[in-house]
Parts: structure tokens; sequence; C-alpha cells
């Protein structure tokens, strides 16, 4: 990854050769373990990738750093270049993260409904924050993104819904993971999708190496668009922005497992309280709809989903303050 040269020492007084200099939280970066999980009420196994591992707290430091690695080398990001992306906080903090770490100045639109967690780690690592109110979900601020580009050179948008880029990465490296972690061995794929990148690329490496795969597209219930609903409410932060995101168009998906936000919730406490597995909603609703799916295939299948940020990004939602009939009810498989 060439990101910075220095010339190398030398007492021999030969020619100095030059070496990249990777700043080293981004050595941090993927390499997530894969861990195996056994809920025994339901008498289910499924694994689970655990993303919350990346040094900023979620699945999105892959993205930030590919695109802006492939965007330096390619002379498409400038010392004096802002870095700008509409996001509903995972990716903002990531590109806030690695753009500290490159040097970049960093600017990101959100919508003022993201929890107030994900406002502070992308201010905590010194990016430009700029709230918006939504009218029709991540749209909103993607057609913002594309008119501050407009008028001002200087922005570099990194266009995650619609950058092939983004499912490159989880091809070249999630999917590769897994299929290291699993010797290969991938019945079903389970995931939600934002920008549809982790489903499009990871669904090409498994298929590679098993074209029976099944891939299994993980949405909110109260938004489920690819089983034909409308875009609506739902309390799953980072999933089902209001729109199908371009990444996701032409992808084979199996099946689809619409989960309620109540449920993803509740799973998410779960996975924290009998599995020491501190996560957020999205990651709950991935489990959900896993269990579902692994009750569908013969006991000895192997189904991988993600787990995709830490739960303390959470704090002031319906995740730590749920409604009392919510807190008490059980998930509904």
């Amino acid at each position: 990854m060439q990101i910075l040269s220095r010339p190398l020492a030398n007492p021999t007084g030969r020619r100095r050769v030059s070496r990249p200099i990777v700043p080293p939280v981004l050595r941090l970066i993927g390499r997530t373990p894969l861990v195996t999980l056994h809920f025994q009420p339901e008498n289910l196994k499924i694994h689970a990738k655990v993303e919350f591992t990346n040094p900023s707290g979620s699945i999105k430091d892959r993205l930030a750093l590919h695109l802006l690695t492939h965007a330096r080398e390619n002379g498409l990001l400038q010392p004096d270049s802002v870095i700008l992306e509409c996001s509903s906080g995972n990716t903002g903090i990531s590109l806030a993260m690695v753009g500290a770490a490159l040097g970049h100045r960093v600017k990101i639109l959100m919508s003022d409904t993201a929890s107030v967690e994900r406002r502070h780690l992308i201010t905590h690592f010194g990016a430009e924050l700029h709230l918006f109110k939504t009218t029709r979900g991540y749209v909103t601020g993607i057609e913002l993104a594309e008119k501050m580009a407009a008028e001002d050179p200087r922005y570099f948008l990194t266009r995650q819904f619609a950058n092939p880029l983004n499912a490159e990465d989880h091809e070249l490296h999630t999917g590769r993971e897994i299929l290291a972690q699993t010797r290969g061995r991938v019945d079903a794929f389970v995931s939600g999708y934002g920008t549809g990148g982790t489903l499009h690329g990871v669904s090409l490496a498994l298929r590679a190496a098993n074209p029976d795969v099944q891939i299994v597209a993980m949405e909110p219930a109260e938004a489920a668009m690819l089983s034909g609903e409308m875009p609506c409410c739902h309390s799953i932060e980072g999933v089902a922005g209001g729109f199908v995101p371009p990444l996701l168009h032409g992808v084979k998906i199996d099946a689809r497992e619409p989960v309620r936000s109540a449920d993803a919730s509740a799973m998410a406490r779960r996975l924290a309280r009998e599995f020491g597995l501190c996560v957020g909603p999205s990651s709950g609703a991935n489990v959900v709809a896993a269990l579902r799916t692994a009750a569908r295939l013969p006991r000895n299948a192997n189904v991988v989903t993600i787990l995709c940020d830490r739960a303390d990004r959470y704090c002031s939602t319906r995740l730590f303050n749920p409604p009392t009939a919510e807190f008490e009810s059980r998930t509904d498989l």
C-alpha cells in the first residue's frame, strides 16, 4: 500500500531505497476474526465475522482504507483535497479516522436523526460534520454532496453508494478472509445492506468458490424494499436508507429476511449478555436472519454473517433505552 515514502538510512553508502510508510492504525484494518456462536435454546450454530474489531469500531474501516488508498495512488486525492461523503455514521467515522491518519481534511454529511455518539466520534477525529434534515433517506444527503462537489473542486467524493471499489474491497478482502477461515465451506451468507457493497462483494468471492452458496439479504421489516415494501421508519441504523443502492442492482439474492427493529435490538442485547459481544442493532438483525437461515438448512450447514459495529455508538438510542414491552419481549425468530 503506497501511502508515504522516505529513504532508508544506509551506512554502506549505497543508493538509498524508498519504502512506503503506513500509519500504524491502518495496519489494524481487516483480518478480523470469525467466531462460532452456539444458540442453545434454538439448537442452532452460526459463524459471525467480528467486524467491530476494526480500529474505529466498524466494517466501514475497510471501505475507507480501500477508497482513499486507491484515490491517492491514482492522483485523485490531492494534499489540499477535502474528503466529502454522506453517511449514516459508520462510514463517516471510518473516513474521519483514515483521513486523519493520512493527513486529509474530511467533511461528513449526516442525517440529524443519527445517534449523537456517531456525531461525537466523527468530530473527535477532527472531521467537519454537517447535519441535514432528511426527506428521502440517503438520497437527500447524496444529492447535497454532489451539489457541494460541483461548486468546489477541492471536494473529493468517495461516493460509497455507487463506487464499484466498495464491492471490490469486500470481494478481495472480506470475502476471501471468510473463505480462508471456513476452509472454503460456506453454505449461506447473510447480511443487511446500506450501500450494498458487502453483499455484492462477498457474494462474488463466495460464489467463485461455491456457485450454490445462498446469499441472503437482511432488511428491516418496516422498510423491506427488496420484498416490495415502501421505505418507512425503522431503528436499525445503517441499513435500508430509503432506496435500493446501485451496488445491489444485478446481485443474485436467493432469499430476503425482514427483521423487526425490536427483534434486532433484543438480539443485540442477547449477544452482549449471553456471548459477551457488544454490538449494534444491525448486528442483532443479521444474527436473527442468520438463525432463520440456519433453521432452514441441514444441521451441518455453515451460515456466515457480519457483526457490523460496536454498541457504544448507540447509548442514546432505543438499544439502551427500550420501551418496557420491547425490553421484556423475546426475539421472534
